[in-house]
């Protein structure tokens, strides 16, 4: 389903387009294509005096914050290069924008992003970022659970694999919102917020 509709307090909300994550090999779409277009959206979104929020992914140097418990997968282990957190280039600088801090898959938990949002009235988020299937869809999942309408900018996020990135966009997101393109998204708040 293409997107339908955005409220009136719609806020972006930026997964991990951060220096370590985007340079990373990515399948549908280049860390470089999910940036531009989420620099397309947020400059949208801040002529409108919309909010943007950049998620960023980070933990302490000792690793003492890292998601503990076993996975079959193992950990990310070992330290993370000097600046793999940093927000890239493109989406920093702004102000008037958020940054929320996550150490864990989604930006819900743990962070104050559900505070800050429901402060400005936000009844609607619309998602970018990498991974599709990781970070993305984590913070859909839980954005859906409190409440808001969630819509997905789905060439505007990529994941490690293209299997990944079609199964959270083709049978998970469909259940959590309304999905559609940046060119979609950016063409119906033109109709809606002038």
């Amino acid at each position: 389903m293409t997107v339908t509709a955005l409220d009136p307090r719609t806020a972006l909300v930026v997964i991990d387009l951060q220096a370590g994550i985007v340079a990373a090999p990515t399948e549908p779409y280049t860390g470089a294509e999910v940036v531009a277009r989420s620099v397309e959206l947020a400059d949208a979104f801040r002529s409108r005096d919309l909010p943007v929020v950049l998620v960023r992914v980070s933990f302490a140097a000792d690793g003492a914050d890292d998601v503990p418990g076993r996975t079959e997968a193992g950990g990310a282990g070992g330290p993370r290069p000097e600046g793999w957190d940093v927000v890239v280039d493109e989406l920093a600088g702004h102000p008037g924008d958020l940054t929320v801090t996550k150490r864990n898959w989604g930006a819900f938990h743990g962070t104050g992003l559900d505070v800050q949002l429901r402060r400005r009235g936000i009844t609607q988020i619309v998602l970018t970022g990498i991974a599709t299937s990781i970070g993305v869809e984590s913070t859909a999942r839980a954005a859906h659970e409190h409440g808001y309408h969630v819509t997905l900018a789905t060439d505007a996020m990529s994941d490690m694999t293209a299997e990944a990135h079609r199964g959270s966009v083709e049978r998970i997101f469909p259940r959590l919102g309304e999905t559609g393109t940046t060119r979609e998204i950016l063409e119906l708040l033109a109709r809606t917020h002038g």
